[in-house]
């Protein structure tokens, strides 16, 4: 349908018409790469976002800006859109497709503005490009065994993108182990099962890894804080407490007598359930100095809570659902809802489990399992900013080391990588015939902008870097062997990335490949924009 008739349908509707539609496109993607490109890589700097409430966060993490942002201009949320669903696919490289879309269109824009070029034969070359790629990608894959020297290269990188380098250092030591407790050969890495709890206090260089459980509650007994050494754990989902009946009910007595029996037979049923707890502990331990402890999801009242203290039992009540979970993955053992035929089987064990109160909040410590399969990163920080910035990189760090475990191979990172697909698509350009050449140079040229952002936001000249990076790739191979080229950001010279640590997720340069080719080439074939949905209130 052309303007002319959806406006003799719709005299509202608004138009960006043939000829400016590309330059309405550009303007929200270059605007969007604007924002987001001075804080691409280790030397990027951050953002303050203000919410309308006066919240302030300040972070560089690009799915975090794009999710928090209010982006009104249709091809801009388009774009962003595209970028988080990298960042949920992949883990990573939300900021990267922001760039490489932006620039996609950039250099498309001086051959359909300048010599006329039809988008179609543009976005025909891209295809040929993105698919040349992600085959030569292939081959460009360093396998690496999931042990912790390579997987903790894989975390440096990611976190020191986020993060000052001292301190992502220190987290990629945590991070990585965390994902290796969890681990399981032969099955999917549940990354639920690394637990990340906020403990506002210290410095963040104190953040540690628990191969347990910290639950952020404690324990009824009063002035406790020794730690408990050599602790046998129930888990239990059941009512040590008084509860009324399912149904509406009354009971009726006549004298003072009727009502103390009543009291007390009601008591009994709740003493049998703490008597059969109790006999377990002794059973089990006996005479020896372990520990017993108990974790119930439901309630304890105060009468019960007092003989379990008098028998050396501590015992934490209303324990949060996702923890009751995660403890049996800790700690071993099986949650239980019913006291009846109670064995040694169901119980649980920790080497050692101790409380410590920051104020208010009481948390529990629950540490030295013999087998975790769950574990928590119990982050520390003097302010709620600092806090809430190594949240956001710690997930990344996890979800970079599951990536590299689950790919078994890893690529050349410091913009290595984008230089070798860049290399790969000029030879490519040498083959390609007929005028689809302009698309496969177009992504050649739009692969660069990845590097050349990394040189120019650590302060280096970007022409000079790029012709470095190149001249010391050459075709690729040094002696038979493969050449990796990526840039230092201390000296602004080429390196080895791989011999240096400084390596990328395998499937995130794939999505990454991928997303920028498919939106773009959607972005160009859009001639016109049309505003015409039907309205929502019914006044307009």
């Amino acid at each position: 349908m052309s303007s002319g008739a959806l406006q003799s349908i719709n005299p509202k509707a608004e138009i960006v018409r043939r000829g400016h539609t590309l330059a309405f496109n550009m303007m929200a993607a270059r605007g969007l790469s604007d924002v987001l490109r001075s804080n691409y890589g280790p030397a990027g700097t951050q953002k303050m976002l203000v919410s309308g409430a006066g919240d302030i966060k300040i972070t560089k993490d690009g799915a975090t800006l794009l999710s928090e942002m209010q982006i009104q201009h249709p091809t801009a949320s388009l774009i962003a859109r595209t970028a988080t669903a990298q960042d949920d696919i992949a883990g990573d490289g939300t900021t990267a497709a922001i760039l490489l879309i932006s620039e996609v269109l950039n250099q498309a824009e001086a051959y359909i503005l300048r010599e006329g070029t039809h988008p179609r034969v543009i976005t025909d070359g891209i295809e040929h490009a993105k698919n040349s790629v992600l085959q030569f990608i292939k081959t460009c894959k360093i396998p690496i065994e999931p042990i912790y020297d390579e997987l903790i290269k894989v975390a440096r990188t990611s976190l020191r993108t986020k993060l000052h380098p001292r301190l992502a250092d220190s987290l990629a030591d945590i991070v990585t182990n965390a994902v290796m407790t969890i681990h399981q050969e032969g099955k999917a890495i549940d990354l639920h099962m690394v637990e990340i709890m906020a403990m506002p206090s210290g410095r963040d260089m104190d953040t540690q890894l628990i191969r347990g459980l910290v639950l952020d509650h404690g324990s009824r007994t009063a002035g406790r804080s020794a730690k408990s050494k050599n602790v046998h754990i129930l888990t239990m989902n059941v009512s040590l407490e008084y509860e009324k009946t399912e149904d509406s009910s009354t009971m009726t007595y006549n004298n003072p007598e009727q009502r103390a029996q009543l009291a007390a037979a009601e008591r009994q049923f709740v003493e049998e359930r703490v008597n059969k707890i109790i006999e377990l502990k002794k059973q089990v331990i006996g005479d020896s100095e372990e520990s017993f402890m108990v974790i119930n999801q439901k309630g304890i009242d105060g009468p019960s809570l007092s003989a379990l203290t008098d028998n050396g039992i501590v015992a934490l009540r209303r324990a949060k659902r996702r923890n009751m979970e995660r403890i049996k993955l800790a700690c071993g053992g099986q949650a239980v809802n019913s006291l009846d035929d109670l064995s040694a089987d169901v119980l649980g064990f920790a080497g050692s489990v101790w409380e410590e109160e920051l104020g208010d909040d009481k948390f529990t410590f629950i540490d030295e399992v013999h087998d975790p399969h769950s574990c928590t990163i119990l982050i520390k920080g003097p302010n709620k900013h600092t806090i809430v910035q190594i949240k956001d990189a710690v997930r990344d760090g996890l979800r970079a080391v599951k990536n590299a475990i689950t790919d078994g191979c890893i690529v050349a990172g410091a913009g290595g990588i984008e230089v070798e697909m860049h290399n790969h698509l000029m030879r490519e350009y040498k083959k390609v015939e007929g005028p689809m050449k302009v698309g496969v140079q177009v992504f050649a040229d739009t692969l660069l902008v990845l590097p050349k952002t990394l040189a120019k936001n650590a302060g280096f000249g970007i022409q000079e870097t790029t012709i470095a990076l190149l001249e010391a790739y050459g075709d690729g191979t040094k002696d038979g062997k493969p050449v990796h080229v990526g840039l230092n950001l201390e000296t602004g010279k080429p390196m080895n990335p791989v011999e240096m640590g400084v390596v990328d997720n395998y499937n995130v340069k794939v999505q990454l490949v991928q997303s920028a080719a498919v939106i773009s080439s959607q972005l160009l074939l859009v001639d016109e924009v049309l505003k015409a949905g039907r309205a929502l209130s019914k006044d307009q």
